[in-house]
């Protein structure tokens, strides 16, 4: 540990010694201007107004989120010309509660024959002594994938506003020795202490149709050595963007620090699937002495597996918050728009609410929850409780800003009688669910929330719940229907579902969900499922926009609890 503190100085004397690159402040932070991209709300009814979005132009992952000094950092991957993807740097937002945020300089652009054609995503590693350090790929001239590094200017400044990188860049190339594709070699994770006090790093690759996680080891941070075999991979699952890898307490639901390990934690893998645009994941055991990662027995890895998101959630990463003891988990969510839209708005993507993660009592599946600082957001609470929502029955939720809001039911289901089987091929629950939509009538279910309504029900997206029969078994199907989301035909109303691990016999059935403008962030059965969904409706806009409860099943449905509220407005730029 000494060692590697020691080294880490060296390494940053030597960067400002020899006059390293330094990044200018005066055109690299993106600032309000007058423009007509720069519309006033009323023209603007899809801008969210608590999650994350710089003003204008297209973002992606989030990169190497952190707490330095009790700030919170949040990088991410911004256009700063326009409203597509290209022109990619490293943007640098702060903030104290991960809710509202202050933008700064880029952190990183390019600059450096290693990174000149593109600054890709990456990581932050505290490093001994709190020194943070970041890893990320550039796109050389030849158009190859490439590891970076960069390091704070001064680390006295708490919002590190400047960023220097290494004259040794880049320091994992691809070689005809190593057997890397150079055009799938990106993304480095937060790196780890092994078992012998040697860093360890993974980047996301593949061959042919094999995911790897690549590994490299270190003793300095600066040279890296790959390791004879990847820390994990699978066949027929391609390419894997973005990994993460980190432990996760069995008992607790505290967070532990990435390099973590030993018998009171299992490890998570993650891993964004290119192919299909979806981040997977498994639990397992994370062998110290051979250097490899084991997925638990029935631990499905690819397309079946289990998923942060069932909605629109990709390039997640997470990071251990050691000021609150917890592990947050941060994921870019896109647009369901045309091409065309996104450029008329002047913008393209969001990030999801941060969320704390945790591992389930079962130590099968992670537990997500929205961080607890969003309800500093919460206004004008309203409550409904003991309602029974017979067949076909609507109830309005009424003083409630509904296009900006934060909903949390419950409901029991006292008679399963009229409960449809479930049948062998219903196996992908997206599918059940875009067959068997809202409107759908059931047995038991659908029922569950009609968000971002108009007043008529021309438009509304819907988020509920089916309840099957297997065998001697309840199955609980959780649905995201965007089918009339919008009277717009140019969006993407794709239908979202997940099946639920919870018995409904023995306990309610819970759903949260973060309404705002254009996305709603869906939580089933204390965040045991989530499906994020961006919708776009013309008439359910600002205060024309309802939300209400509804049951379209034969049986009845209590609503034990709800209580809704309307959310401020967050700060964000």
């Amino acid at each position: 540990m000494a060692s590697s503190s020691l080294c880490f100085i060296s390494f940053l004397c030597f960067l400002l010694c020899h006059g390293a690159l330094k990044l200018q402040a005066s055109h690299h932070v993106y600032t309000p201007q007058p423009s007509r991209l720069l519309l006033h709300r009323y023209e603007q009814p899809y801008r969210t107004s608590y999650h994350f979005q710089p003003p204008k132009n297209w973002i992606n992952d989030p990169n190497g989120p952190m707490i330095y000094k009790g700030i919170y950092h949040l990088f991410y991957q911004y256009n700063p010309k326009g409203a597509v993807w290209g022109n990619i740097v490293w943007a640098h937002s702060t903030s104290t509660d991960l809710i509202n945020w202050k933008p700064h300089d880029y952190a990183i652009y390019p600059s450096q024959p290693s990174d000149i054609n593109g600054c890709w995503s990456g990581s932050a590693t505290i490093l001994p002594g709190d020194k943070p350090a970041i890893l990320y790929t550039g796109i050389n001239p030849k158009n190859q994938q490439v590891q970076n590094l960069a390091v704070p200017k001064n680390l006295s400044d708490p919002y590190l506003r400047e960023w220097v990188k290494s004259p040794k860049n880049p320091l994992m190339a691809p070689t005809p020795q190593n057997h890397i594709n150079s055009s799938s070699f990106r993304d480095p994770t937060t790196a780890w202490l092994g078992h012998d006090g040697e860093w360890r790093v993974i980047i996301g690759s593949k061959i042919d149709a094999r995911g790897l996680a690549i590994m490299f080891q270190s003793k300095d941070f600066v040279k890296w050595d790959q390791v004879d075999h990847p820390l994990h991979y699978a066949d027929g699952t391609g390419m894997w963007e973005c990994p993460d890898f980190f432990p996760v307490a069995k008992n607790s639901r505290a967070g532990v620090d990435t390099s973590v390990s030993g018998q009171h934690v299992k490890h998570v893998l993650k891993v964004s699937l290119d192919d299909t645009k979806h981040d997977q994941y498994t639990v397992g055991t994370y062998d110290l002495k051979k250097d490899i990662y084991v997925p638990d027995k029935g631990s499905i890895e690819g397309y079946t597996g289990l998923r942060y998101d069932y909605g629109k959630y990709y390039a997640s990463k997470t990071f251990f918050d050691g000021q609150k003891k917890r592990r947050v988990l941060w994921g870019w969510v896109n647009e369901s728009s045309s091409v065309d839209d996104d450029i008329k708005k002047g913008w393209s993507g969001v990030q999801a609410i941060p969320r704390a993660v945790w591992l389930d009592a079962s130590g099968k599946q992670l537990i997500q929850w929205p961080i607890v600082e969003i309800q500093k957001l919460r206004k004008d609470k309203v409550k409904l409780t003991n309602k029974v929502l017979k067949k076909g029955s609507i109830i309005a939720v009424k003083g409630v800003t509904a296009a900006q809001a934060d909903v949390d039911v419950s409901f029991k289901v006292k008679s399963f009688n009229k409960a449809q089987p479930l049948k062998a091929e219903w196996k992908d629950p997206q599918l059940v669910c875009s067959q068997m939509g809202a409107a759908a009538k059931g047995g038991v279910g659908p029922f569950g929330l009609l968000v971002l309504a108009s007043n008529n029900l021309e438009e509304y997206t819907s988020v509920f719940f089916r309840i099957f029969k297997r065998q001697d078994k309840y199955v609980v199907l959780m649905c995201s229907d965007q089918s009339r989301s919008s009277l717009n035909a140019n969006n993407d109303k794709t239908t979202y579902g997940a099946f639920l691990d919870v018995d409904p016999v023995r306990e309610n059935i819970s759903l949260r969900s973060l309404i705002d403008h254009s996305i709603v962030e869906s939580f089933g059965s204390k965040g045991k499922a989530c499906i994020t969904a961006r919708v776009y409706p013309r008439l359910a806009i600002g205060d024309k926009a309802g939300l209400y409860a509804f049951n379209n099943g034969t049986e009845s449905v209590t609503i034990t609890k709800l209580s809704a509220w309307s959310m401020k407005k967050a700060q964000i730029s």
